[in-house]
């Protein structure tokens, strides 16, 4: 087993750890990068450095304004790990990660910026053939430039669902129809916040920009549409919901969930330290100070593993942390003077994200199914009406689930049901998320066969 020091640890090349790299090796700190990805980029710029120029057009200029970044972390010295599967933290730094064989990095302080995931849309039928993600989709198109053959139906909401619309339709693929589940009474409880957002207001402009080409290129729009569900026996075959109190039914073959994304908080759930309950945007984030550092550990959080900030505020929240980090290890003596412009940047960044979070709010109905035959636990197939089972049993929380039925004990150790498992069961407890908790998390973080812990021929003894 290989192993290496480091001042800085960065788990995660997205816009929060390529930028956190940056600001750190100009403060002179060793640097190692840890990405499972082989290139730099994360999901929000993945494939950045060798995409092609027509799929650039398809993208966008926000998606094109990553390899600036990129390209700086290149010229910026910092040791880049790509193919990295990380298992395991320690809060003093220890990082054990596989990459042709397994491995270790200690960090005297590590970064974690390891992004978002797609918020689970647990409804009927959303496990069948034909039914997949639409951050999924987006990665095939930045990954590999694959777009889909037919027609697709687009269900959802928040504005990355839009933002895909736009990209395939100027692909030229055939978008059978957009069924926005976003309710019109989180337009009137956005309305307050709407002042406070203006200072975004590029962001905003390009949300209409994006809502007017699509009404130009003919995309029917379903909004306000609740109760939805995915029909067909053997693969989905049909949309339903309802809208303007009526049941509608649409044939698709091709359906893209989408409901926003969460805090990818494995990592640091695994540690042990505090998380809380956000109750603006339903899930768990890493409770943090004010430069990213949790508790008085070697751990800092910076990006949307945070708290989803979006790809610009995430880069200023790296570059933070690791001014932080260089004050600590006494590369910098004014962090303030240094701090305060990205402060400002953050400040304009972050503005839009009340408004966002109330208006993309998802419906309950949609996050918490009632249907008792829906699945909630994809791994081990647990359903909705399993979980109230166990409540009734006296389950009060995440961790016993395991206990009753193995809920999130399967590949994904929890990862993409956590927030459901714990809104269903507060829900059927009738209290809050934070008093029903999450799933202990213990390593491995990533399933890891046992032939990775063994190390290569040429380095045995």
């Amino acid at each position: 087993m290989t192993s290496e020091t480091a001042d800085l640890v960065v788990i995660g090349a997205g816009p929060a750890g390529l930028a956190a790299a940056c600001e750190a090796r100009e403060l002179g700190m060793s640097v190692v990068v840890l990405d499972e990805q082989t290139a730099p980029g994360g999901q929000i710029y993945r494939n950045i450095e060798s995409v092609t120029d027509d799929r650039q057009d398809v993208l966008g200029p926000d998606y094109v304004a990553g390899q600036e970044l990129a390209a700086a972390f290149r010229r910026s010295g910092a040791e880049h790990c790509g193919g990295a599967t990380v298992w395991n933290l320690t809060t003093d730094g220890v990082v054990d990660y596989i990459a042709d064989g397994p491995k270790t990095v200690s960090g005297k302080y590590v970064l974690l910026a390891s992004g978002a995931m797609e918020r689970p849309f647990p409804i009927k039928g959303w496990t069948l053939p034909g039914v997949m993600g639409a951050g999924a989709a987006q990665v095939l198109l930045k990954g590999a430039g694959a777009v889909p053959a037919g027609p697709v139906t687009m269900v959802g909401s928040g504005p990355l669902l839009y933002l895909l619309a736009w990209q395939y339709m100027r692909a030229g693929v055939r978008i059978a129809v957009v069924v926005d589940t976003t309710p019109m009474t989180n337009y009137l409880r956005a309305v307050p916040k709407l002042p406070g957002a203006l200072a975004g207001w590029p962001d905003l402009s390009k949300g209409l920009k994006l809502l007017g080409a699509l009404r130009k290129g003919g995309v029917k729009v379903y909004r306000d549409a609740r109760e939805v569900a995915i029909e067909g026996r053997d693969a989905a075959q049909a949309v339903t919901f309802r809208h303007r109190g009526g049941r509608i039914e649409l044939p698709a073959r091709l359906v893209l969930l989408h409901q926003g994304v969460v805090p990818n908080v494995q990592l640091s759930m695994s540690t042990g330290l505090d998380h809380s309950w956000d109750a603006a945007q339903h899930c768990w984030t890493p409770v943090t100070d004010e430069w990213g550092r949790m508790a008085t550990s070697s751990l800092y959080v910076a990006g949307d593993s945070r708290g989803i900030s979006g790809a610009l505020a995430s880069a200023v929240q790296g570059r933070l942390a690791a001014l932080s980090i260089g004050q600590q290890l006494e590369k910098l003596s004014d962090l303030q003077t240094r701090a305060a412009p990205l402060r400002r940047q953050l400040k304009r960044y972050m503005a839009i994200r009340p408004f966002l979070d109330t208006l993309y709010c998802p419906r309950e109905i949609h996050r918490v199914p009632t249907d008792d035959d829906v699945m909630v636990c994809r791994c081990e197939e647990v359903t909705a009406g399993q979980i109230r089972g166990y409540v009734k049993l006296g389950c009060l929380g995440p961790n016993q689930t395991k206990a009753f039925g193995r809920c999130g004990m399967g590949p994904c150790q929890g990862r993409f049901c956590g927030v459901t498992v714990t809104e269903l069961i507060a829900k059927e407890r009738k209290v809050d998320c934070a008093e029903v908790g999450h799933y202990r998390i213990r390593p491995p973080i990533k399933p890891i066969l046992l032939r990775d812990l063994s190390a290569p021929k040429d380095e045995e003894p």
